[in-house]
């Protein structure tokens, strides 16, 4: 594609493909990047923290960094709370979310597994 200049520039698929920018789960986003995406309080988004709803990772100075996931996982929870599930019946459901989303893993493993058993039919 030509540049500003008419000079013809390549891009490797590999590079844009490797980019950590592309990684959902790298964590990028500063508490207060957060709180105006969510359109809240940064205080809500550490007593979420602290309540073991959403732990995000930590810079080498301590400060809250959130993944893309980690963003989304917070919308979830705004929108249970915005419902009227209490803290504790919001972990309960991200929980039960996440039991289930192991169990069809995990049975879409058993059906592979069997498709690749000799002798079967399926």
């Amino acid at each position: 594609m030509p540049d500003a200049a008419g000079q013809t520039t390549q891009t490797t698929q590999s590079t844009q493909s490797s980019s950590p920018l592309d990684d959902d789960s790298v964590p990028f986003y500063t508490i207060g990047q957060v709180a105006q995406i969510l359109g809240v309080q940064p205080a809500a988004l550490r007593r979420l923290d602290d309540q073991d709803i959403v732990r995000p990772d930590r810079s080498e100075g301590g400060q809250r960094r959130y993944s893309r996931h980690e963003v989304e996982r917070l919308r979830e929870v705004m929108e249970l709370t915005d419902e009227g599930v209490t803290l504790a019946g919001v972990r309960r459901v991200l929980a039960l979310r996440q039991r289930v989303s192991d169990l069809e893993d995990e049975l879409a493993q058993m059906r592979e597994d069997r498709e690749d058993e000799p002798g079967s039919s399926d």
